[in-house]
């Protein structure tokens, strides 16, 4: 059973955490760049631009340079703006996390439904055996069956 003094000493964490909250946020940055490495910025949670960075060659793309000065901005606040809810979640859990998001309105970039959610693991493991010139694993039920069914117990190695 938990006691008052425990329970008062718990409110008393969680308002020391939450008054860290807007402090991690504004300590978040994001960098982004673009794929021929002609511009690059740095952000930092609130949005305001900490750097700027355009190569020599950035001037051939002309009227392109404004649009991809900005597009890089954005990437680099989406950044900032996960860095800021990854430091908040490990302060307060993913919990309360999701809880800010909710009440700011700016869900973190990694939950957005145009998110690329990015390989399965299956799909690792395939292309790493494609790499390695390994057999990869089986993928179906049929598949695994032929794979126990050629499978030499001698290959394994004993250390005792």
């Amino acid at each position: 059973m938990v006691t008052t003094r425990e329970l008062i000493s718990q409110a008393r964490a969680r308002e020391e955490a939450m008054s860290r909250v807007d402090e991690l946020l504004a300590s978040a940055t994001g960098t982004a760049h673009d794929l021929d490495g002609q511009v690059e910025a740095t952000v930092d949670g609130r949005g305001k631009l900490l750097r700027l960075w355009l190569a020599p060659s950035a001037v051939n793309l002309g009227e392109r340079l404004g649009p991809l000065v900005v597009e890089i901005a954005q990437a680099a606040m989406r950044e900032a703006t996960q860095d800021g809810y990854n430091k908040v979640a490990l302060l307060l859990g993913e919990d309360m996390t999701v809880l800010i998001e909710r009440l700011t309105g700016m869900p973190a970039p990694a939950r957005a439904e145009d998110d690329d959610p990015g390989m399965t693991v299956e799909e690792f493991q395939r292309l790493r055996a494609e790499r390695l010139g390994e057999t990869p694993a089986p993928s179906s039920a049929e598949d695994e069956d032929a794979y126990w069914e050629s499978f030499d117990p001698a290959s394994l190695r004993s250390d005792r």
